[in-house]
């Protein structure tokens, strides 16, 4: 392929965005570990030279994607854990939003949990610990509500998280878009069921 060939047309992605979109959406639908380099480079228009410019290998892909939306989803909990509002109001957009994001970015969503367990051991222990950052800023505003009396202090947080993301994990397995609910309702009755949970 030419170099001509892996020019940007007008209104195209960066190469590397273009390369994580395909990535990603191959992922979802065959897994990682059945698309291979050269699959990705062709059904993005590029060589493997391309590719290998700004990701040194599938794994590097696979890193990226977990990276990019984990990134997405703590920039929008710490404007919202830093914003106006009450801790129920903030948690409460808090849990919208975090679903919000994963129905948007699904593909990425479900990539991220069937194929965590097979980047290296350095690369999942840097996105565990990002999670783990993720989940502890969250939980903050579950004990922030806790000390002003709004939630339920017998409940102990960690557990009301968990409990909460247990259930978001799972969309990736049964939501289907253009099914009976649209994906900002879902949000809402998930949003609604955990802070009822939680209220005094």
């Amino acid at each position: 392929m030419t170099q001509a060939a892996e020019r940007r047309a007008p209104g195209d992605p960066p190469l590397p965005d273009r390369l994580l979109a395909v990535a990603t959406r191959m992922f979802a639908e065959k897994g990682f570990g059945n698309t291979s380099v050269q699959e990705i480079v062709e059904a993005a228009g590029v060589t493997k030279g391309a590719m290998y410019h700004y990701f040194g290998s599938k794994d590097d892909l696979l890193y990226e994607i977990y990276h990019r939306l984990l990134g997405l989803q703590t920039s929008h909990l710490e404007r919202i854990a830093d914003g106006p509002g009450t801790a129920e109001e903030r948690l409460r957009a808090a849990a919208v939003d975090v679903l919000d994001t994963s129905f948007r970015h699904l593909d990425a969503f479900v990539v991220f949990f069937r194929s965590l367990h097979l980047l290296s051991r350095d690369r999942r222990e840097a996105v565990r610990a990002e999670r783990r950052a993720y989940h502890e800023r969250f939980r903050g505003l579950v004990e922030e509500g806790q000390r002003e009396g709004a939630f339920r202090a017998d409940v102990p947080a960690d557990l009301a998280v968990h409990f909460f993301f247990g259930a978001v994990h799972q969309i990736g397995t049964w939501y289907r878009p253009g099914g009976r609910l649209e994906a900002e309702a879902i949000s809402e009755h998930y949003a609604d069921l955990f802070l009822n949970g939680l209220r005094n």
